[in-house]
């Protein structure tokens, strides 16, 4: 599942992108700027975004409310201290489809994305990619190849769906490193070259060609 998260508190920022990334092995990109979130959603299928009400920029409840109006149906959560009845109900009218009130518990926090994902959301629908002869369903998170199933760990899966997601275009290894290990893991930056190499042996040690390319003294691209 790929995440929104716009939350300018570095702190629960942290937190909560460590979670999702380690726990739920989710894909996530995390803005601390309001301004940021229409841009990144417009360019980006996004299965669930977790608005902060109150943030530099562009508060979340009228992002929430702008994207609603111009026809986005994904799935939107709502960060805030706010608790009255009249700040859920406005929350809830932006176009909202939850709302959860700091300080909240970091497993509620992913037992409403998953009953969300369980919703029929258009974004989060099965999402499948061709890579050759290997079919990738980054939904239900498996690969497979002439109906048998590849076995990926959660890292290369994260690896590989990064790069799907990513098509064509060259990311280094410092960005494959934060969103994939993220910046306090104690991973050093060799892990990456052994998980690509790994991944490769597992995807292409077949009748397919290798289409994960190396950028010398940069980082990789898939280009399919």
């Amino acid at each position: 599942m790929n995440i929104l998260l716009a939350e300018d508190d570095i702190r629960l920022g942290e937190l909560i992108t460590h979670l999702l990334k380690k726990k739920a092995g989710y894909q996530v990109t995390w803005v601390t700027n309001g301004n940021d979130v229409y841009d990144y959603t417009v360019e980006t299928p996004y299965d669930v975004l977790i608005l902060d009400w109150m943030m530099p920029g562009e508060e979340g409840v009228s992002i929430c409310s702008r994207l609603r109006k111009k026809g986005y149906s994904g799935a939107i959560i709502m960060l805030t201290a706010k608790d009255g009845l009249e700040d859920r109900v406005k929350g809830l009218d932006a176009g909202a489809d939850d709302y959860l009130v700091k300080p909240f518990e970091t497993d509620e926090l992913l037992a409403r994305i998953r009953a969300l994902a369980r919703r029929n959301y258009a974004p989060i629908q099965e999402q499948i990619v061709q890579l050759q002869n290997i079919i990738v369903n980054l939904t239900n998170r498996t690969v497979s190849y002439e109906d048998k199933e590849i076995l990926l760990t959660p890292r290369e899966f994260q690896l590989l769906d990064l790069l799907i997601r990513n098509k064509g275009q060259v990311l280094s290894r410092e960005i494959i490193y934060d969103r994939v290990w993220g910046y306090d893991s104690e991973a050093s930056m060799k892990t990456i070259d052994a998980t690509v190499k790994l991944l490769r042996k597992k995807l292409y040690g077949r009748d397919s060609k290798d289409i994960i390319q190396s950028i010398r003294g940069v980082g990789y691209k898939l280009d399919f």
